[in-house]
């Protein structure tokens, strides 16, 4: 497995990164564990989840393939500081008004329910999953620099940002002096490539 540096971080990461949102969703649990168990033994030290996954299946109270996670380290005795696990926040977690969002009130209820499904003291890096409208960026990069400060989260990133937000999150975090986004998970592929390499490519 060859590795990488994730952006200015520090953070050397496996060319392959372990995605899952299929976890608690079309692969059940046990298929779930043995995913994770042969991407580790193959030198992946890369895992990507997010809180929401995979609330939108009838039944599932979301947050499931975050304990998926948190069960495989646990059970295989994983030493901790071997993975970089990425988790995100902003989708819909419960009933109530402020069950979702980039709102501080949102994100500090988000990460301590993300902490204790993955069984662990920190996140590497801590997503935003898609921008929120009506919360000022300003308020998000600072909560998101609290949670660095604690230790909680080592590094700040986000998820399906076009090109303009992400430009205004770099700069608030420039002005303000705050820890800014040290990455990006855009809707790439093949097929999909118009939005990150008409924009975000060179905003990166």
């Amino acid at each position: 497995m060859e590795y990488r540096n994730l952006g200015r971080t520090g953070l050397k990461v496996s060319e392959l990164c372990m995605g899952t949102m299929q976890f608690g969703w079309t692969a059940g649990e046990d298929l779930s564990l043995q995913i994770l168990t042969a991407g580790y033994e193959a030198g992946i030290n890369f895992i990507d989840t997010a809180n929401v996954y995979s609330r939108w299946v009838e039944g599932n109270p979301g947050g499931v393939a975050e304990t998926i996670i948190g069960k495989w380290i646990q059970q295989n005795g994983i030493p901790r500081n071997e993975l970089v696990i990425a988790s995100k926040v902003r989708g819909r977690m419960g009933p109530g008004p402020n069950d979702e969002g980039l709102s501080r009130a949102h994100i500090l209820q988000a990460v301590e329910g993300s902490l204790r499904r993955l069984g662990t003291d920190y996140i590497d890096l801590y997503q935003a999953h898609f921008y929120d409208e009506s919360t000022p960026i300003e308020q998000t990069m600072s909560v998101m620099d609290d949670l660095v400060r604690q230790g909680k989260v080592r590094y700040a990133g986000c998820s399906n940002y076009p090109a303009w937000r992400l430009m205004q999150a770099l700069w608030a975090s420039d002005k303000l002096n705050l820890v800014r986004y040290d990455s990006l998970q855009p809707h790439y592929n093949l097929v999909h490539r118009a939005e990150f390499e008409d924009e975000l490519a060179d905003v990166c």
